[in-house]
């Protein structure tokens, strides 16, 4: 790297402010768009996601690219996947002198990652970082994680409530069906709280960065994940009825009421149970038990 572009970091906000003026950037409501201006956040996000030279990087949503920057630094290459086409020679401007970064002006939702994937790592496990616009969060990590792209680890900033909700046990308040989808595919660990005062724009909510490590073969076993999923969608779609009940008036299942009370009673669990009682590896056994009949 040479000297010359460092007074382009981007960590500094100062730099954020001038690089926004100078190309008359408007945020974007629809893209949900804050950038970080937080050095240390940053230093946290890289050591997080463990980042080596050997690694590429697939960056979802660089923004301007102060986070690039510090990925093109730690990793062998980085493709920078960002919707907003006006970003896009911003991009080029703050990231020129790095050779071993791609910038691609795509959704990330339609864009094919596992040709993507081949093309700059050989079809090797990649290392996703992203900042992403809270709306769109689940989406976009639970297509990573269900699409069966070769990834090693997830390190994302997120929402803080999901950030809970990802690494929520049975019983929380937070504990739900996202919370089973992320740890049947991944092992949660929360990085860090950022507050809203750590981007431009502030946020109006508390922010969380969380790392999602990719199991090599999920935690349980089961002989239907779709079944095991629509059994978990439809406890949780009306928190506050039973199990039984929460099953029953489930479009996606077509057990009748017998099975269902008869299913529960041999997974050992009382008739009033609720869906928020019961564990990764008790949804598990559940699918199989109604696969049995």
């Amino acid at each position: 790297m040479g000297g010359s572009y460092m007074e382009y970091r981007l960590g500094n906000p100062q730099n954020t402010i001038d690089i926004i003026k100078k190309h008359q950037f408007v945020f974007q409501k629809k893209f949900g768009q804050n950038f970080l201006i937080d050095t240390r956040v940053l230093d946290k996000i890289i050591s997080a996601a463990q980042i080596t030279g050997e690694d590429m990087v697939l960056e979802i949503g660089p923004g301007i690219g102060t986070m690039t920057q510090y990925l093109a630094e730690s990793a062998r290459c980085v493709a920078a996947v960002e919707i907003d086409e006006n970003l896009i020679p911003i991009l080029e401007e703050t990231l020129r002198g790095y050779e071993n970064i791609h910038i691609i002006n795509g959704d990330i939702l339609k864009i094919d990652m596992n040709q993507l994937v081949g093309r700059y790592n050989g079809g090797r496990p990649v290392k996703v970082v992203a900042n992403l616009p809270y709306y769109i969060t689940t989406p976009i990590i639970m297509g990573l994680l269900e699409s069966g792209i070769p990834v090693d680890n997830i390190t994302v900033m997120v929402q803080k409530e999901v950030a809970s909700r990802m690494q929520a046990g049975p019983g929380s308040k937070d504990y739900g069906a996202l919370s089973l989808a992320v740890q049947y595919y991944a092992k949660p660990y929360l990085v860090a709280n950022v507050p809203p005062n750590c981007f431009l724009p502030r946020p109006k909510v508390g922010s969380a960065v969380i790392r999602l490590t990719r199991y090599s073969q999920p935690p349980v076993k089961v002989q239907d994940p779709k079944l095991m999923f629509q059994i978990i969608r439809a406890s949780f779609n009306q928190r506050r009825k039973t199990l039984q009940n929460g099953l029953n008036n489930s479009p996606e299942l077509s057990f009748s009421k017998g099975q269902i009370a008869g299913a529960i009673e041999r997974l050992g669990l009382p008739a009033a149970v609720r869906g928020e009682a019961l564990d990764l590896g008790q949804f598990a056994r559940l699918a199989d038990i109604f696969l049995d009949k």
